[in-house]
Protein backbone atom coordinates (compact mmCIF):
# COMPACT_ATOMS: atom_id res chain seq x y z
CA UNK A 1 0.00 0.00 0.00
CA UNK A 2 0.96 3.65 -0.90
CA UNK A 3 -0.44 7.08 0.29
CA UNK A 4 -1.64 6.84 -3.46
CA UNK A 5 -4.15 3.93 -2.28
CA UNK A 6 -5.52 5.96 0.33
CA UNK A 7 -5.26 9.65 -0.94
CA UNK A 8 -8.16 11.10 1.58
CA UNK A 9 -6.64 10.02 4.61
CA UNK A 10 -2.75 11.22 3.03
CA UNK A 11 -3.99 14.48 2.36
CA UNK A 12 -5.65 14.77 5.53
CA UNK A 13 -2.83 13.75 7.88
CA UNK A 14 -0.84 15.63 5.62
CA UNK A 15 -3.16 18.81 6.16
CA UNK A 16 -4.49 18.93 9.26
CA UNK A 17 -5.10 22.65 9.24
CA UNK A 18 -7.87 21.15 6.80
CA UNK A 19 -9.34 18.68 9.35
CA UNK A 20 -11.59 17.43 11.73
CA UNK A 21 -11.66 14.34 13.63
CA UNK A 22 -8.26 12.33 15.41
CA UNK A 23 -5.90 9.48 14.96
CA UNK A 24 -8.58 7.36 13.89
CA UNK A 25 -10.33 9.21 11.35
CA UNK A 26 -10.79 12.26 9.81
CA UNK A 27 -12.61 14.62 7.66
CA UNK A 28 -11.88 18.00 5.38
CA UNK A 29 -14.13 20.70 7.16
CA UNK A 30 -17.96 21.30 5.97
CA UNK A 31 -16.55 24.41 3.96
CA UNK A 32 -13.90 23.15 2.51
CA UNK A 33 -14.55 19.41 1.23
CA UNK A 34 -16.66 16.11 1.76
CA UNK A 35 -14.09 13.85 2.14
CA UNK A 36 -13.46 11.79 4.66
CA UNK A 37 -11.07 8.68 5.60
CA UNK A 38 -10.43 6.68 8.73
CA UNK A 39 -6.92 4.94 9.24
CA UNK A 40 -7.76 1.53 8.40
CA UNK A 41 -10.96 -0.86 8.54
CA UNK A 42 -10.48 -1.66 12.59
CA UNK A 43 -13.69 -1.38 14.62
CA UNK A 44 -12.55 1.60 16.48
CA UNK A 45 -11.29 3.53 13.58
CA UNK A 46 -14.52 2.94 11.69
CA UNK A 47 -16.61 4.03 14.93
CA UNK A 48 -14.61 7.21 14.85
CA UNK A 49 -15.46 7.83 11.27
CA UNK A 50 -18.93 7.39 11.94
CA UNK A 51 -19.06 10.13 14.68
CA UNK A 52 -17.71 12.99 11.95
CA UNK A 53 -21.22 12.09 9.69
CA UNK A 54 -23.94 14.46 11.65
CA UNK A 55 -27.68 13.68 10.87
CA UNK A 56 -30.01 14.66 8.25
CA UNK A 57 -28.14 16.06 4.66
CA UNK A 58 -24.60 15.86 6.21
CA UNK A 59 -22.68 13.31 3.76
CA UNK A 60 -18.82 12.23 3.35
CA UNK A 61 -17.16 11.46 0.24
CA UNK A 62 -14.53 8.11 0.53
CA UNK A 63 -12.34 7.17 -2.08
CA UNK A 64 -9.55 4.94 -2.16
CA UNK A 65 -8.35 1.96 -3.76
CA UNK A 66 -9.41 -0.86 -1.54
CA UNK A 67 -12.94 -1.73 -0.75
CA UNK A 68 -14.93 0.72 1.20
CA UNK A 69 -16.15 -0.93 4.69
CA UNK A 70 -19.35 0.95 5.96
CA UNK A 71 -18.95 1.90 9.17
CA UNK A 72 -22.23 0.87 11.33
CA UNK A 73 -24.83 4.00 11.97
CA UNK A 74 -23.81 4.89 8.51
CA UNK A 75 -25.25 4.06 4.45
CA UNK A 76 -24.55 4.23 1.03
CA UNK A 77 -26.30 6.81 -0.51
CA UNK A 78 -24.33 6.54 -3.83
CA UNK A 79 -21.61 4.37 -4.77
CA UNK A 80 -19.65 4.10 -8.11
CA UNK A 81 -15.72 3.22 -9.61
CA UNK A 82 -12.90 5.86 -10.58
CA UNK A 83 -10.10 5.98 -12.00
CA UNK A 84 -6.71 7.13 -10.48
CA UNK A 85 -4.24 8.48 -13.25
CA UNK A 86 -0.27 10.03 -12.65
CA UNK A 87 1.21 12.36 -15.26
CA UNK A 88 4.10 10.60 -17.41
CA UNK A 89 5.09 13.16 -19.58
CA UNK A 90 6.51 16.87 -18.86
CA UNK A 91 4.20 19.40 -20.54
CA UNK A 92 5.05 22.79 -21.55
CA UNK A 93 3.73 25.62 -19.10
CA UNK A 94 1.09 28.20 -20.06
CA UNK A 95 1.56 31.93 -19.31
CA UNK A 96 -1.73 33.01 -20.35
CA UNK A 97 -4.15 31.62 -17.90
CA UNK A 98 -5.24 33.74 -15.10
CA UNK A 99 -4.42 32.67 -11.58
CA UNK A 100 -7.53 32.98 -9.44
CA UNK A 101 -8.13 33.94 -5.86
CA UNK A 102 -10.27 34.67 -3.35
CA UNK A 103 -11.79 37.49 -5.32
CA UNK A 104 -12.64 35.27 -7.72
CA UNK A 105 -14.57 32.78 -4.94
CA UNK A 106 -18.15 33.53 -5.74
CA UNK A 107 -17.60 33.00 -9.59
CA UNK A 108 -15.40 29.64 -8.82
CA UNK A 109 -18.47 28.33 -6.47
CA UNK A 110 -21.14 29.28 -9.40
CA UNK A 111 -19.33 27.37 -12.09
CA UNK A 112 -18.61 24.66 -10.05
CA UNK A 113 -22.35 24.17 -9.02
CA UNK A 114 -23.42 24.53 -12.37
CA UNK A 115 -20.80 21.86 -13.77
CA UNK A 116 -19.97 19.47 -10.19
CA UNK A 117 -17.02 18.67 -11.34
CA UNK A 118 -16.77 16.85 -7.88
CA UNK A 119 -17.62 18.58 -3.99
CA UNK A 120 -16.88 21.78 -4.54
CA UNK A 121 -17.48 23.96 -1.22
CA UNK A 122 -17.15 27.58 -0.21
CA UNK A 123 -13.31 27.55 0.70
CA UNK A 124 -12.21 24.79 -1.56
CA UNK A 125 -10.99 26.99 -3.53
CA UNK A 126 -8.19 27.62 -0.71
CA UNK A 127 -6.95 24.37 -1.13
CA UNK A 128 -4.55 25.00 -3.97
CA UNK A 129 -3.60 27.14 -6.90
CA UNK A 130 -6.60 27.45 -9.08
CA UNK A 131 -6.33 29.15 -12.66
CA UNK A 132 -9.01 29.85 -15.36
CA UNK A 133 -10.14 31.84 -18.35
CA UNK A 134 -12.51 34.48 -18.47
CA UNK A 135 -14.83 35.53 -21.28
CA UNK A 136 -16.19 39.20 -21.77
CA UNK A 137 -15.29 39.14 -17.98
CA UNK A 138 -17.45 35.77 -16.90
CA UNK A 139 -15.74 32.79 -15.90
CA UNK A 140 -15.97 29.93 -18.38
CA UNK A 141 -13.26 27.35 -16.97
CA UNK A 142 -11.54 26.41 -14.03
CA UNK A 143 -9.06 24.18 -12.88
CA UNK A 144 -6.35 23.61 -9.77
CA UNK A 145 -5.09 21.47 -7.39
CA UNK A 146 -7.26 19.83 -4.54
CA UNK A 147 -5.62 17.03 -1.89
CA UNK A 148 -2.01 16.53 -1.29
CA UNK A 149 0.86 14.72 0.40
CA UNK A 150 4.27 14.78 -0.06
CA UNK A 151 5.50 14.31 -3.56
CA UNK A 152 2.10 14.76 -4.87
CA UNK A 153 -0.42 16.78 -5.59
CA UNK A 154 -4.16 16.34 -6.97
CA UNK A 155 -4.98 18.52 -10.15
CA UNK A 156 -9.26 18.79 -9.71
CA UNK A 157 -12.09 21.16 -9.92
CA UNK A 158 -11.88 20.97 -13.55
CA UNK A 159 -14.76 22.22 -15.60
CA UNK A 160 -16.25 24.28 -18.16
CA UNK A 161 -19.57 26.26 -18.96
CA UNK A 162 -21.78 24.19 -21.13
CA UNK A 163 -21.97 27.67 -23.30
CA UNK A 164 -18.12 27.00 -23.97
CA UNK A 165 -17.74 23.22 -23.83
CA UNK A 166 -15.98 22.19 -27.48
CA UNK A 167 -12.87 24.68 -27.47
CA UNK A 168 -10.36 22.58 -25.79
CA UNK A 169 -10.52 24.89 -22.19
CA UNK A 170 -10.50 22.53 -19.94
CA UNK A 171 -7.45 20.23 -21.61
CA UNK A 172 -5.49 23.95 -21.65
CA UNK A 173 -6.62 24.27 -18.39
CA UNK A 174 -5.57 20.58 -16.93
CA UNK A 175 -2.21 21.20 -18.89
CA UNK A 176 -1.40 24.62 -17.43
CA UNK A 177 -1.79 22.98 -13.38
CA UNK A 178 -0.11 19.72 -14.54
CA UNK A 179 2.85 21.51 -15.90
CA UNK A 180 2.56 23.93 -12.60
CA UNK A 181 2.94 21.66 -10.58
CA UNK A 182 5.58 19.63 -12.71
CA UNK A 183 7.81 22.55 -12.80
CA UNK A 184 7.73 22.60 -8.85
CA UNK A 185 8.98 19.03 -8.49
CA UNK A 186 5.85 17.29 -7.40
CA UNK A 187 3.97 14.44 -9.58
CA UNK A 188 0.53 15.12 -10.31
CA UNK A 189 -2.41 12.77 -10.13
CA UNK A 190 -6.14 13.04 -10.78
CA UNK A 191 -9.02 11.10 -10.13
CA UNK A 192 -12.40 10.61 -12.78
CA UNK A 193 -15.15 8.49 -12.61
CA UNK A 194 -14.63 5.23 -14.40
CA UNK A 195 -17.51 5.89 -16.39
CA UNK A 196 -16.33 8.91 -18.11
CA UNK A 197 -14.53 8.49 -20.87
CA UNK A 198 -14.53 11.29 -22.44
CA UNK A 199 -12.63 13.00 -19.14
CA UNK A 200 -10.64 9.94 -19.14
CA UNK A 201 -9.69 10.13 -23.06
CA UNK A 202 -9.08 14.29 -22.23
CA UNK A 203 -6.66 12.59 -19.85
CA UNK A 204 -4.87 10.43 -21.71
CA UNK A 205 -3.91 12.86 -24.49
CA UNK A 206 -1.92 14.99 -21.91
CA UNK A 207 0.04 12.10 -20.80
CA UNK A 208 -2.13 10.71 -17.90
CA UNK A 209 -2.01 6.70 -16.98
CA UNK A 210 -4.64 4.65 -15.43
CA UNK A 211 -2.93 3.74 -12.03
CA UNK A 212 -6.02 2.26 -10.54
CA UNK A 213 -9.56 1.99 -10.10
CA UNK A 214 -10.86 3.49 -7.18
CA UNK A 215 -13.82 2.41 -4.94
CA UNK A 216 -15.75 5.96 -4.46
CA UNK A 217 -18.92 5.63 -1.70
CA UNK A 218 -21.18 8.60 -0.07
CA UNK A 219 -22.06 7.86 3.31
CA UNK A 220 -24.92 9.28 5.14
CA UNK A 221 -26.02 8.46 8.92
CA UNK A 222 -29.07 6.07 8.97
CA UNK A 223 -32.63 7.38 10.08
CA UNK A 224 -32.95 6.48 13.98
Amino acid sequence: MTPLDHPVWASLVHQPHWAEGGPLARRFKPDINRFAAALDDSAESLAALADLVGEGDDAVFIAQVPPVVVPTGLGVAKAAQGVQMLAERLLPPDEDVQLLGEADAADMLALATLTEPGPFLPRTHTMGRFVGLRIDGRLVAMAGQRMRFPGHVEVSGVCTHPAFRGQGLARRLSAAVTADLQARGEQPFLHAWASNTAAIALYESLGFVTRATLNIAVLKRLPV
